[in-house]
C-alpha cells in the first residue's frame, strides 16, 4: 500500500500547507547488505534473527538508491524531488568551518594569559632551584616560554596548572608524564617531577613549532580520588563548556564471530570452538582447513553464512564507550562545536567523538587519568611520614638511592611500576642498572622490537 500512503501523505501535507520531501531512509548502501541489516537488529536486542519477528526489515528496499531510480518511484511528485535535492545542495557543512576557542584562563584580568604564564613559571623556579636559577634553566625557560608565547599554548598550561594546584590542595597524589616531562615550565609549575635539564631531554619533542601540534599533557591522579578532581573541572568550567571524549569500540575478529554467531543461533560450544581458531585482530577469519578439524562442514549453509558475515562486520562500530579522561575544554557553548551525551555514568557528559576526530580537529585535549600505583605511593609516603616524621613528595624523594638500586638489580620489584612484569624482572639482574637511566635504557629494551629484532642479546 506504498502508493496509498504516499497519496494520503501528499493529500495531508496540502491541507496543512506543509512542504513534502523524498527519502529513502537507508540503512544500508546496497541490496546485499539486507542480511547483515537483520544481523546487526538482532544483535541491537540481544536474540536471534528468527526471533526477531515484526522488528525485522520487510524488504530490501531501504538501500541507498541512484538519483534515476528515486525518480523513476517518486515520478508523481516532481516538487518533492526537488525539494529533497535543494536541501543536499544546501547541506555544505565542513568541519573546516567550526570555530574552536580555547578557555580564557587568568586570575588577574590586567594580565594577558601569556603574562600569568611566565608570572608562575618564574615563581616555581624559584621555588624549584632555592639556591639559584642556573643559566641554563633560565635560558630554557626563556626558551619555552617564547615558543609557547608564539604558538599561544600559554592558556592551555594554565589550565592542567589549576587542575594539579586544586589536586595538591586536597592532598590528592597526582604527576604528569609523558612527553610533557621534557619541558622545564610544566616542571616549576609543578605539573611534572622530573627537571629535564638534569637528563637533557629535549622540550620539542614535547611541543614543536614545525608539527603545530597542540600539547598534550597526561597527568596521573591517585585512582581513588580521581572523581573530585573530575567534579571540580566540571564545576570550574561548567558543563556546557567541558566533557570528556569518547572512544569508538569497532569489531575485532572474535567479538563479531561470536555476535553473529548469537544472532544466527549457533550453538554457544560451537561459537567458542569457532572464535578460538582466530587471533583477535586477525582479519583473515576461519579458514577451511580448520572447520574441518573441528569436523565441521564447511559448505554448511548456515555456518558460512555466519563466517561471512563476521568477516563483513569486523572493523564496524560496535558501541560507544568512555575515554579514561581525556577532558576538552572550550570557550564557547560545547554544543555548538560537538554532539554531547550523557554517560553512563552519573554526573559525567561525554563528546560523540574519539580522540582521533579531536586531533584531527586541533581541539586541545586535557588528560585526567587513574592510576593505582599512585594511590599506593600516597598511602606509602603518609606511612613514612607517620612512622619516620619525614615529608616527602614526588620531587622531594631522595633520588638514586643506593640501597633501593640493591633491591631493583635483586628484581625485588613486585608492584613497582613499569619494571614489575615478568620480562622485565627477567632482565634486571643481567642488566643491573645502577642509575636512572639505566632504567630508562631497562624499559625500552624490554619491547617487542628489540626483542624480536635480536637487540637484547649482547
Amino acid at each position: 500500500n506504498d502508493q496509498l500512503r504516499l497519496h494520503d501523505l501528499a493529500t495531508l501535507a496540502a491541507r496543512a500547507h506543509v512542504p513534502t520531501v523524498v527519502t529513502n531512509d537507508v540503512l544500508f548502501h546496497i541490496p546485499a547488505r539486507r542480511i547483515l541489516q537483520d544481523v546487526v537488529t538482532a544483535i541491537r536486542h540481544n536474540c536471534t534473527v528468527e526471533a526477531l519477528g515484526h522488528r525485522r526489515e520487510r524488504h530490501a528496499d531501504r538501500y541507498l538508491k541512484p538519483p534515476a531510480e528515486m525518480a523513476r518511484l517518486f515520478a508523481r511528485y516532481p516538487e518533492a524531488l526537488a525539494r529533497s535535492i535543494e536541501i543536499m545542495q544546501r547541506c555544505s557543512f565542513d568541519l573546516g568551518q567550526l570555530r574552536y576557542q580555547y578557555p580564557e584562563e587568568r586570575d588577574d584580568p590586567a594580565l594577558t594569559a601569556q603574562d600569568t604564564l611566565a608570572r608562575l613559571t618564574w615563581a616555581g623556579a624559584a621555588e624549584r632551584y632555592p639556591e639559584g636559577i642556573p643559566p641554563e634553566v633560565t635560558q630554557a625557560l626563556n626558551h619555552e616560554l617564547t615558543l609557547i608565547g608564539r604558538l599561544n599554548y600559554a592558556p592551555y598550561f594554565l589550565t592542567v596548572h589549576s587542575i594539579v594546584r586544586y589536586a595538591r590542595s586536597q592532598n590528592i597524589l597526582c604527576q604528569g608524564r609523558g612527553s610533557a616531562a621534557n619541558s622545564a615550565v610544566c616542571y616549576v609549575l609543578g605539573i611534572t617531577a622530573i627537571d629535564p635539564s638534569r637528563n637533557d631531554l629535549l622540550f620539542e619533542r614535547f611541543v614543536s613549532e614545525e608539527r603545530r601540534e597542540p600539547p598534550d599533557i597526561d597527568v596521573d591522579f591517585e585512582h581513588e580520588r580521581r572523581e573530585e578532581v573530575i567534579q571540580w573541572i566540571y564545576r570550574t568550567y561548567g558543563r556546557d563548556h567541558a566533557a570528556l571524549t569518547a572512544t569508538v569500540i569497532r569489531y575485532r575478529a572474535k567479538g563479531a564471530l561470536r555476535d553473529v554467531g548469537k544472532a544466527m543461533g549457533l550453538p554457544e560450544d560451537l561459537i567458542t570452538a569457532l572464535s578460538s581458531l582466530i587471533w583477535a585482530w586477525s582479519d583473515e577469519g576461519v579458514t577451511d582447513a580448520q572447520l574441518a578439524e573441528l569436523n565441521l562442514n564447511p559448505a554448511d549453509r548456515r555456518l558460512r553464512l555466519t563466517l561471512d558475515l563476521a568477516r563483513q562486520l569486523m572493523g564496524a562500530p560496535r558501541h560507544l564507550s568512555q575515554h579514561p579522561g581525556g577532558f576538552v575544554l572550550t570557550h564557547d557553548r560545547l554544543d555548538d562545536l560537538v554532539p554531547i551525551e550523557p554517560a553512563a555514568m552519573q554526573d559525567r557528559q561525554i563528546i560523540e567523538w574519539d580522540k582521533d576526530d579531536i586531533d584531527a580537529l586541533k581541539f586541545m585535549k586535557v588528560d585526567v587519568l587513574a592510576l593505582g600505583m599512585l594511590t599506593c605511593m600516597a598511602k606509602g609516603l603518609a606511612l613514612v611520614a607517620a612512622h619516620k616524621g619525614a615529608q616527602y613528595d614526588l620531587a622531594s624523594i631522595p633520588a638514586e638511592d643506593p640501597r633501593t638500586y640493591a633491591m631493583i638489580r635483586r628484581a625485588d620489584t613486585l608492584g613497582t611500576f613499569q619494571i614489575e612484569s615478568r620480562a622485565q624482572m627477567a632482565m634486571l639482574p643481567r642488566l643491573k642498572p645502577r642509575t636512572y637511566y639505566d632504567l630508562v635504557i631497562q624499559v625500552a629494551i624490554v619491547r617487542p622490537g628489540p626483542i624480536q629484532g635480536d637487540m637484547v642479546h649482547p
